[in-house]
């Protein structure tokens, strides 16, 4: 019999090789001021999962069921999730915040056979019963984050785990659908392995090191890495809500070596750990994805790490990690030119991970033999073949024909977002296809515009939008600005319009811009709080008076760049 491939087989091997070392920390409230925490060891955990396993068991569930999963993050979600895979059923994860509408018609299209969670979320199921009607089984969970598994009637609670082969269906993981509609991405065991070995590999993650994830699913991964989890204090449906001063006092207090988040949240952290005057010198590495980082934040986040360094990598839900960069190379090489609207570098390739940039085409490729590939230098879209990169969505065969290229018996994933190779064979981001601007003299990506413009101090963030059809759009910037008293009096707003227009006047990418809106909050993804919804924008500027950026208000000398 050929060695299981399933993702779960990792933690009994670290429970073996680490039994007492903690698997597992969740918050419960505070003691003399510190953070008390539930602890589970790696032997515990196992244990913990076993028994979970013997209540899915008893509660019916079975080898391939789909598990609708909608459980707070804590305990009950770790252990659930490995049992899950334990026993071969198919967990499906779909994010609540992409809006009511959206997540019952996921519901309905990945059609589960099973619902796990909690009091609120089987209430919902019932009110909205036509898009659960595949559910035949409810399993209740507690809401509390510490909860610990029922108590099954089965005796011998030493669950075997199922034989999976590499091929088969580990899980269903929906996208955020920032730029379309969300999608179900079917992951198999063998690429869950292919992604712990390739972050662990890349990052130099050890067994033993401490992880604060402030994104549930990546909570996932570390019992294979061996490393503790310190759930952090963070509502994950509102993560721009987050406390900064509870998550440095978490990495503080726990010595965390290792944190994911969006730069959304890094930028909160950075800020009030400055303010402060505090550094992390635990943390070995902080990963930032969700949205290009920009230069200063890895400056900001690089300043609180003594004896660490700040990465980004990137991927997609479709496929993680295809690359990686770190603060010394975007500090000490590519933050000029992305500044100056040539991109946003995000490193070289992964071990393992082929790249192409290939032409733009909105059409489907069926075979790689379709695509024109282009040479360094050339933007266009980047596609993705390796361990990582996933098949297939969830029914919807028009979507894989759309994203998917054949190539004999491997398969490349389109990514939609656009990019070029530069000659070091470093990959470079420009924005996501879907956003690209078409106007008569050719065509701008938001990474070559707002990144200029982003560098007003007033600005919070902006967004470049195209108004017209395809090819005839005229191109507009939309500014967040940092206090919404600029949004609303007139003054203010007539002198944020005249410096942007200084900003991007004389610049190849920005000088032809002549329209521009304010926004008091611009909308973004729920998972990162932090890609912004262009394509929602671009329907509200539809109904808003545009600011003319007037060449009269710059000064000649701005224009001569």
């Amino acid at each position: 019999m050929t060695e299981s491939a399933n993702i779960a087989r990792h933690l009994p091997l670290m429970a073996a090789r680490q039994p007492d070392h903690p698997a597992v920390k969740i918050p419960r409230g505070r003691t003399g001021g510190r953070i008390d925490y539930l602890t589970l060891s790696f032997r515990e955990l196992d244990a913990e999962v076993d028994a979970w396993a013997a209540h899915l068991t008893a509660q019916g569930v079975r080898r391939g069921d789909r598990v609708l999963v909608m459980v707070r993050q804590g305990l009950p979600l770790i252990a659930a999730a490995f049992a899950l895979f334990k026993l071969g059923a198919v967990p499906v994860i779909i994010d609540p915040g992409m809006g009511r509408a959206s997540f019952l018609a996921c519901v309905a299209r990945s059609r589960p056979r099973v619902l796990l969670g909690i009091p609120l979320a089987q209430l919902f199921s019932h009110v909205f019963r036509a898009a659960f009607a595949s559910v035949e089984v409810r399993v209740w969970v507690s809401g509390s984050p510490t909860a610990r598994a029922p108590r099954s009637k089965i005796e011998n609670q030493k669950s075997k785990m199922v034989n999976s082969s590499a091929a088969d269906l580990a899980a269903v993981l929906f996208t955020s659908g920032s730029t379309g509609a969300p999608k179900g991405v079917c992951y198999e065991h063998g690429m869950f392995d292919a992604q712990v070995r390739l972050v662990r590999d890349t990052y130099g993650i050890q067994p033993g090191e401490v992880d604060l994830p402030m994104l549930p699913i990546f909570a996932l991964f570390n019992p294979a890495l061996g490393m503790t989890t310190v759930v952090p204090e963070i509502d994950p449906s509102r993560p721009a809500t987050v406390d900064p001063a509870k998550i440095l006092q978490a990495i503080q207090q726990e010595r965390v070596t290792n944190s994911f988040g969006s730069p959304t949240l890094w930028r909160k952290i950075a800020a009030h750990a400055r303010a402060e005057g505090v550094t992390l010198p635990t943390l070995r590495r902080v990963l930032m994805a969700g949205a290009p980082v920009p230069p200063a934040l890895f400056a900001d986040v690089q300043a609180l790490l003594p004896h660490g360094t700040a990465h980004s990598p990137y991927g997609a839900t479709e496929s993680l990690p295809i690359a990686s960069i770190a603060a010394p190379e975007v500090l000490g090489e590519t933050s000029i030119a992305s500044l100056a609207g040539e991109g946003t570098c995000v490193g070289r390739p992964v071990p393992g991970i082929e790249v192409k940039i290939v032409a733009l085409t909105d059409a489907p490729l069926a075979t790689l033999a379709a695509a024109r590939e282009l040479p360094p230098g050339e933007i266009g879209e980047i596609i993705v073949c390796g361990p990582v990169v996933t098949k297939l969505y969830d029914a919807l065969p028009e979507a894989t024909a759309a994203a998917k290229i054949a190539d004999g018996a491997r398969v490349w994933h389109r990514l939609g977002d656009a990019g070029y190779r530069d000659v070091q064979g470093r990959l470079w981001f420009v924005g996501r296809k879907a956003e690209r601007v078409e106007m008569r003299e050719g065509i701008l990506f938001p990474d070559q515009v707002e990144p200029i413009f982003n560098q007003h101090p007033d600005v919070r963030r902006t967004a470049l939008i195209g108004l017209g059809a395809r090819g005839e759009q005229r191109p507009a910037i939309v500014a967040e600005p940092v206090s919404r008293e600029v949004v609303a009096t007139p003054s203010l707003r007539r002198k944020l319009v005249r410096e942007l227009r200084a900003l991007g006047a004389g610049r190849r990418h920005t000088d032809r811009i002549r329209l521009a809106f304010l926004h008091p909050a611009f909308p973004v993804d729920v998972r990162h709080n932090a890609k912004i919804h262009r394509l929602a924008l671009t329907r509200w500027a539809e109904n808003h008076t545009a600011y003319e950026l007037d060449k009269r208000d710059v000064p000649a000398e701005a224009l001569k760049r």
